[in-house]
C-alpha cells in the first residue's frame, strides 16, 4: 500500500489536490502495480514562513511572489523581501 505525503503552500484548490491525487494514483497503479484503492495521499499544508529554499524562506523570496499571490498569501515583492532567482 503506497502512502504518501504531499506537502504544498496552503491555497490549493479541492479541485487541484483532487486531480493531483487522481494522476498520482495513476502513476503508482502504473509504476508500482498498487491497486487504486490501496494508494493513500494526504495534503500537509505549509504556510510560506514555514519553509525555506535556498536559504530564504518562501514568504521573503521575490522570485516566488507570483505563486504566492496566486494561492492568496501577500506578496514577498510587496513585503520588501530580496530579488532572488531560483
Amino acid at each position: 500500500m503506497p502512502s504518501i505525503t504531499v506537502q504544498l503552500l496552503r491555497g490549493r484548490t479541492v479541485e487541484q489536490k483532487r486531480n493531483f491525487a487522481a494522476a498520482v494514483t495513476a502513476a503508482a497503479v502504473a509504476e508500482l502495480g498498487a491497486r487504486p484503492g490501496d494508494v493513500r495521499i494526504a495534503f500537509e499544508h505549509i504556510e510560506p514562513d514555514d519553509v525555506a529554499n535556498g536559504g530564504v524562506l518562501a514568504s521573503e523570496d521575490a522570485s516566488r511572489s507570483s505563486v504566492l499571490s496566486n494561492l492568496g498569501h501577500s506578496s514577498a515583492a510587496s513585503a520588501g523581501g530580496p530579488a532572488l532567482a531560483d
